[in-house]
């Protein structure tokens, strides 16, 4: 098994998922999916607070971080 800190994300979440149906069977995992996933807010109206006084060179220099 590769060490979890040499895994890309896509590695690790796909083993976080076999744990956790292992785990908590498939029943479980959807719910817990269900409410992981599931957030609260508007993230449009909070993207558009954030990022008002934001320039076009400074929403490209964040890119490359």
């Amino acid at each position: 098994m590769t060490r979890l800190e040499h895994m890309t994300d896509k590695q690790f979440e796909r083993f976080a998922l076999e744990v956790l149906l292992r785990e908590l069977g498939p029943d479980g995992l959807a719910r817990f999916l269900r409410l992981n996933r599931s957030g609260k807010g508007d993230y449009t109206l909070d993207r558009i607070q954030w990022q008002k006084d934001l320039t076009v060179d400074q929403i490209v220099a964040s890119l490359k971080l």
